[in-house]
């Protein structure tokens, strides 16, 4: 998993960010199923750094659709 900052996200397209929002969405939906399996996740700090980023994106995604619409 790689740590994107906002810098690298705002210098993305709306299209890279929206295909790096749906892995980031599957990585978190995998590991959260495969620590609800075994009980214990090794890192629970990748779930926390995964949903921030997930939120991440999904803030800087709206900035730029209402910097559309304006």
């Amino acid at each position: 998993m790689a740590i994107l900052r906002t810098k690298e996200i705002r210098a993305m397209e709306v299209e890279d960010i929206q295909k790096k929002l749906e892995e980031l969405r599957a990585e978190h939906s995998k590991i959260v199923s495969k620590s609800a399996a075994a009980g214990i996740y090794d890192n629970p700090g990748e779930i926390k750094e995964l949903k921030r980023t997930i939120a991440r994106v999904l803030t800087i995604m709206n900035e730029k659709n209402q910097g559309e619409q304006k």
